[in-house]
Formats: C-alpha cells, sequence, structure tokens
C-alpha cells in the first residue's frame, strides 16, 4: 500500500471517528423510569429476586402475596410437575410483562443461579425441610410452607442448618402476622391474664397414619411427571396418580404421619408464642383421654389438642388460660376475653380469613434487614418438636418423657426409633 493511500484512510478514519464521537456525546442517554425507581417503580437495587420451589395450590395462592409486593422481582421456577411449571412462569410473566421466568425440574439448577436472593418453598411436607436446607446452602433466604419438617431429628437439623448459614427463614404460619392471633399471644405472654395455666389448640385430627403404597401404575414421561424427583428423600415406592397429591404425601413424615401436625401446627405455634417457649417444647406427652391429648411444659402450664368445645369464632382457634383471665380467637378475626378490661383501650384490628400477605411482607423485610421474621426457624423447629412428640405418643398409646437438653424420650426406645427415618439417596443433609 503506498504512503499516499495510507494518509488517506487514516484521515478519513479519523473524520469518521471524530463525528461518530460527536454524534454520541450529543445523543442522549435514556434511562427508564423505573430503573431510577420513579413512578412508583422499585429501582432494581431495592428489589428482592424469588424463585419458587414446588408451585401447586397452596403454592399458588403464596405466589400471589409475593407478585402483591413492589419490591419482588420473580424469576424463575423448579417443579416435578410440568403443567406446574408452565402455569407459575405464565402467571409470573403476565405479572411482569415480559418472558423471562426461566423452568425447571431439578429445584438444584434453580439454586445454582447467582441472580436469585431468596426461594419461596411451597412443595409439600415431603420435601420441605430438605429443600430448605439445600436453598440455605445455596445462600438463599426462604419462606417455606408448612409442616416445615418431617421428624424431630429433622425439625433439630433445619435450625442448626439456618444458625450456621445465618440465612432468613420464615415458616408458613402466617397467623403470627395478624393482630388478634399476636394480641392473644401477648396477653397470654406478658402476664395480663395472670400466671398462665393451660393453653389449648385446635388439631384438626388425632390418628396418627403411616405412609404407604398404592397398585403400581404405568410412570408417566419425566418431562411430565419427574416420579424419582417427586418422592426424593421419602422411601421408593412405585409411580400411582393418587400419591401425587403432594400436600398430603409423606405429611408428618413417612413413619408417623398425620395427626395433630398439619391443622395443629398452626396452632401450636400460636400457644408456643403465648407461653413464650420458642426455644423450648413440652417435656410430657399423654396419650388421648376423653378426646383430648395434655402435653406440659417444664414450668407446668398445659398444651390441651381438643376437638370439641370451641367457640364459633372460625377454623384454627385458640384458648389462652389464666389465673385471672382468658382469651379465645381463631381465624375470623374475633377476639372474646374473659374482661373487656384485657383491651385496655386498645383497639385491635379484625382481619379474618388468615391472609398470609403480612406475613410475606414480614419476611421481605427481614430479608433487606437481616433480622429475624416472625416463623422463624427456631420457632418452627419447637413448635414442630411439639406436634412431633405428641403424635409419637398418640401413635404407641402411652405417656413420654422428653429430654430436651439430649432430645430424647426418656427410657424409651421405640419411641427414640421414631424420632428419625431413613432418607433416600442422595438427599440425606
Amino acid at each position: 500500500m503506498s504512503s499516499a493511500k495510507t494518509t488517506l484512510h487514516r484521515r478519513r478514519f479519523l473524520k469518521t471517528a471524530l463525528s461518530v464521537g460527536v454524534a454520541a456525546v450529543a445523543a442522549p442517554t435514556i434511562i427508564p423510569s423505573s430503573a431510577l425507581g420513579r413512578d412508583g417503580a422499585v429501582a432494581p437495587s431495592e428489589r428482592i429476586t424469588v424463585g419458587g420451589i414446588g408451585i401447586g395450590n397452596r403454592g399458588t395462592y403464596d405466589l400471589g402475596c409475593f407478585l402483591e409486593q413492589p419490591d419482588v422481582q420473580f424469576l424463575a421456577v423448579a417443579d416435578v410437575k410440568q403443567a406446574r411449571r408452565d402455569a407459575v412462569k405464565k402467571i409470573a410473566d403476565e405479572h411482569h410483562g415480559n418472558q423471562d421466568c426461566d423452568t425447571y425440574r431439578d429445584f438444584r439448577e434453580l439454586l445454582g443461579r447467582d441472580d436469585i436472593d431468596a426461594v419461596l418453598i411451597a412443595t409439600g411436607p415431603n420435601w420441605h425441610a430438605t429443600a430448605a436446607m439445600y436453598a440455605a446452602r445455596a445462600g438463599k433466604d426462604m419462606y417455606c410452607e408448612k409442616p416445615c419438617t418431617k421428624n424431630i431429628a429433622q425439625s433439630l437439623n433445619l435450625v442448626d442448618t439456618m444458625r450456621r448459614t445465618g440465612r432468613v427463614f420464615q415458616v408458613g404460619t402466617q397467623r403470627r402476622n395478624l393482630p388478634h392471633f399476636a394480641f392473644a399471644c401477648e396477653l397470654a405472654r406478658t402476664g395480663k391474664l395472670g400466671k398462665l395455666k393451660r393453653v389449648y389448640a385446635h388439631p384438626a385430627g388425632m390418628s396418627a397414619l403411616m405412609s404407604g403404597w398404592l397398585p403400581a401404575e404405568s410412570t408417566p414421561d419425566p418431562k411430565v411427571v419427574d416420579w424419582n424427583m417427586y418422592l426424593g428423600p421419602a422411601s421408593w415406592r412405585p409411580y400411582n396418580e393418587k400419591l401425587l397429591d403432594g400436600f398430603n404425601f409423606e405429611k408428618g413424615g413417612g413413619l408417623v404421619g398425620g395427626g395433630v401436625l398439619e391443622w395443629g401446627s398452626h396452632c401450636v405455634d400460636l400457644c408456643q408464642w403465648a407461653v413464650d417457649a420458642d426455644g423450648q417444647a413440652p417435656v410430657e406427652y399423654d396419650p388421648p383421654a376423653n378426646k383430648q391429648i395434655v402435653a406440659r411444659y417444664a414450668n407446668g402450664v398445659e398444651l390441651i389438642f381438643r376437638e370439641e368445645g370451641w367457640m364459633p369464632l372460625g377454623s384454627c382457634p385458640v384458648r389462652f388460660e389464666g389465673e385471672t383471665g382468658w382469651v379465645e380467637t381463631g381465624d375470623s378475626g374475633k377476639l372474646v376475653l374473659s374482661s373487656p378490661e384485657l383491651l385496655a383501650g386498645r383497639e385491635v384490628a379484625e382481619i379474618g380469613g388468615y391472609p398470609a400477605t403480612f406475613h410475606v411482607r414480614d419476611f421481605l423485610d427481614c430479608v433487606k434487614t437481616r433480622s429475624q421474621p416472625k416463623g422463624n426457624a427456631e420457632a418452627a423447629c419447637f413448635a414442630h418438636i411439639a406436634c412431633h412428640a405428641t403424635n409419637i405418643a398418640l401413635a404407641l398409646n402411652r405417656s413420654l418423657k422428653y429430654d430436651l437438653a439430649k432430645h430424647e424420650f426418656v427410657g424409651d426406645e421405640q419411641a427414640n426409633r421414631l424420632r428419625s427415618e431413613a432418607l433416600r439417596e442422595p438427599w440425606q443433609i
């Protein structure tokens, strides 16, 4: 190439580069208002990115509560059922106005993403604790539906994992964030009822069940329903469509399930809060008598499960009795007090229907502040231990004593074997 051509090409290049640079300086850079947090939008730095694991009927309701929050961006869903993956993606994409919600069969792929802050776990009881501990180890915070453990050993493992990893854990006991339940627990916990004597929980069932098998059916394509992943930590059994009810599958564990754990875990959680026992559980458990099950705390307070004798205050009723007063409430949002003086001039909002919106908001706020939500892992752990121990007394039909220091039943080998169960490979944690 001649020097004249070289000079000409260099001049043309410099002229072109200069004109492009001037144009770039002159042209304004347009930044969407949503990126700046204007017009009611939340700036990206303030958003919490969320993924979902096992989003069925209850999970879809929870997802709606999350999407109501302006600082939530839902990025992905993992589910063993293709129909549910597709349904959740549709909900999320329509809400956000894009096609960005990714889908996975294996929740570990979702947990491997660095751009997800927290997860909603609504798989069903079989997977709750295992998925939560995987999430914690992956550095995610989590909102986990209940019952959140299958047995006593898993309860202790769950709270230990959250302590070690420093993750924010909220179990789906949403009544802790409803004003009438909170007020009733406050009356009991702060001595306004006098010395507390008895707390009552509604179990909605007093029969402990063993998980079983159903006749084998043709196993579907794993892309449609991943049966092996659905079983997860549960013992293997042949496919049967009726077992795909994840809400009831392995509820309360493969050894002792059902019983007081499902509805009782809501009511017992509130009783634990009323007794100020978030770090403890009853130490004595009696079998059913006179349509009641009685457990006792170390301080003598009785935890009484009963099906009958409740005021018409809606589902999930609780009652707290002290030496000088009592309070009873339920999902209607109404309070009944032994004396109007217990209100002390306070107005307690009446919110019926046990919405989870306030509980979800509590969780999201704690994700940002790194504080403990009301349904934290320790509260969940000991409320579930109380339920599991009650179920074991129910299944064995005898009285049991529980050592809170050793977390074992005193002098009862058979009861101690029911504190845990073998988990299928590779899901031991």
